[in-house]
């Protein structure tokens, strides 16, 4: 099989089963964990950029205040879709969770359309609103508003727009990224650690090695990821991007007992139904572009 799947796949199952790693730090609370994990991922970068002896573009980029400027707003987002997660797994919200990364797909149609100018397409029309219908839904059924999801989808999905616009290859701009986060992650620990309610060190010796670990856990999926996505078709990727949320949601049902009523049945299939318009519609298109593709012979 060729490598870049295989990278997309290991990238996608290893998000979807984020949980479970969170999980085993329910005792430490979610801003903490977040900024361990923000702290020991820019030191497992910086150990791979050292390895590799690529550091000559970040003099470069500092120069430049509008990229140091558009990162510190990836990051500020990237850490709001972090928290976010962590607090929502370990206050049993995993399928609430998952639903926010089916949806981000779509999300990003709509973000396409405000800020970018794209038009839709008829079927991906028709996948915005059958998505709306069960967001609608699921509000009105339960009588409040799936604001995990939404904030998990709309973070991402903006953090997605404004990676699309940048101009560092995805490695250095997460360095920079963990860059921004560091200093602020570091002086809240450090605060943590001084008035003796930190969890490094204090909560025995497998709790801190989870915390450190936090570090490559994040990146590591990343760097899959980037690898794939330079060498698997986009159409590929975006079926392999359902591996991640179908697994958390498969965990919080099945693994942590979530509840489920038929009402959230109802729900999300509505929006699965969603999913599928947009992903068949997707892959019409693809075919329809490539046959308009007329060979040209060489001279």
């Amino acid at each position: 099989m060729n490598r870049g799947i295989l990278a997309g796949i290991g990238a996608y199952t290893l998000w979807g089963l984020f949980p479970i790693y969170w999980k085993l730090l329910e005792q430490v609370p979610a801003i903490e964990i977040l900024a361990h994990r923000m702290a020991w991922s820019l030191v497992f970068v910086a150990m791979l950029l050292t390895v590799k002896q690529e550091w000559k573009w970040l003099r470069e980029v500092l120069r430049n205040r509008r990229t140091v400027l558009v990162y510190t707003l990836a990051a500020i987002l990237l850490s709001f879709n972090w928290f976010t997660y962590i607090w929502a797994v370990n206050a049993g919200y995993v399928v609430e969770s998952s639903l926010g990364y089916f949806i981000n797909p779509l999300i990003n149609i709509l973000l396409g359309v405000i800020f970018l100018g794209e038009k839709l397409r008829t079927g991906q029309v028709m996948a915005v609103l059958l998505a709306g219908a069960g967001v609608v839904y699921l509000t009105v059924s339960f009588g409040t508003l799936p604001w995990i999801s939404l904030l998990l989808a709309f973070t991402f999905g903006l953090y997605g727009l404004i990676k699309k616009t940048a101009r560092l290859e995805s490695m250095h701009g997460f360095s920079l990224e963990t860059m921004v986060m560091f200093v602020p992650a570091l002086g809240f620990l450090l605060y943590r650690e001084a008035a003796g309610v930190g969890a490094f060190a204090n909560q025995g010796a497998i709790t801190t090695l989870l915390l450190v670990l936090a570090g490559p856990v994040t990146s590591i999926p990343l760097l899959l990821f980037g690898y794939s996505a330079r060498r698997v078709p986009l159409s590929m990727l975006g079926f392999m991007q359902y591996i991640a949320p179908t697994l958390q949601f498969l965990l919080g049902v099945f693994a942590y007992r979530e509840a489920f009523p038929l009402q959230r049945l109802v729900g999300f299939s509505i929006i699965w139904t969603a999913l599928l318009v947009y992903t068949l519609e997707g892959v019409r298109f693809s075919r329809k572009l490539k046959s308009s593709q007329v060979p040209v012979d060489p001279v």
